[in-house]
């Protein structure tokens, strides 16, 4: 099914202007349910109750309110939150360039992709060629239904790519988490771990290896019902054993492991290594 753009916009690079046009990079395949009454099978609505007065209030009857202490609110009407809403601005202004590892991941929001709009061809391929050749990434503020969002927008499958991202007050303090620092390794256990992950590792990202295994089991049960097939429950799933010795963990973790040999990216490294090992034995 071919995309379709879902709006459009100038990129602002400069004195140049591009015009774009906006498409969902992605759309979850996550599975809903709907309540239903067991006693019809009919699909329940859900209305908005008023716990002081007790009765149901229609859309009509309600008001914005801001919760600027615990139970205290200031009203706001339509025409006051339009008024602080932007001037409607298809305008994405770039402000500045940079690395794109300096921008931690923990900020982008929403992807979407970019095409060009009629007559912008030159330019975006432009734009997109120059980001790609120069590793930098572009940084912007755009209006979005009414209200100002920081976006990023990088090169990457010979075009360009925006993200939408938080700001820097919207990210919450990671400091104030506990990092297990004061846990002591035992001697041994950081190269086990190292060891651990070479055998893991693979030098790219395969995203079509991973399903989601949830969903396929939903839609396979879904089916079953459908065709008026009984269904047997799924029993309890084994607990794994709670790990106690992280040594033994590892080291059990390695032995299951397939040989070594089998992983290009392993031996590739422990063939660098090899030579500097060599020189340290014949200084010994």
């Amino acid at each position: 099914m071919p995309l379709h753009s879902i709006g459009s916009g100038t990129i602002s690079f400069g004195l140049v202007s591009i015009p774009i046009k906006l498409y969902a990079a992605a759309s979850s395949g996550s599975i809903s349910f709907h309540l239903l009454h067991a006693k019809c099978g009919s699909r329940i609505k859900q209305q908005q109750v008023c716990p002081t007065c007790n009765e149901v209030v229609d859309r009509a009857s309600l008001v914005r309110g801001y919760e600027f202490a615990k139970d205290q609110y200031v009203r706001f009407t339509e025409e006051e939150v339009k008024s602080l809403e932007q001037e409607a601005s298809k305008v994405i202004d770039i402000s500045e360039f940079v690395p794109l590892p300096k921008v931690d991941p923990i900020y982008f929001e929403r992807t979407y992709y970019l095409g060009p709009d009629k007559g912008g061809e030159k330019a975006y391929r432009l734009l997109a060629d120059a980001m790609a050749k120069t590793e930098r990434v572009a940084l912007a503020k755009f209006v979005m239904r009414g209200k100002e969002s920081l976006v990023l927008i990088r090169p990457s499958q010979d075009g360009l790519m925006l993200h939408t991202m938080y700001f820097a007050d919207e990210i919450r303090n990671f400091g104030e988490i506990d990092k297990g620092a004061s846990a002591k390794l035992k001697e041994g256990e950081l190269e086990l771990a190292l060891r651990l992950i070479d055998e893991l590792s693979n030098e790219e990202f395969k995203p079509e290896q991973y399903q989601d295994e949830y969903r396929l089991r939903v839609l396979d049960l879904v089916n079953l019902k459908v065709e008026g097939r009984e269904v047997t429950a799924v029993g309890p799933q084994v607990q794994r054993a709670q790990v106690i010795d992280l040594m033994e963990a590892l080291k059990e973790s390695l032995a299951k492991r397939v040989p070594q040999e089998k992983k290009p990216a392993a031996r590739a490294r422990r063939a660098e290594a090899a030579p500097a090992k060599k020189a340290q034995a014949s200084k010994k």
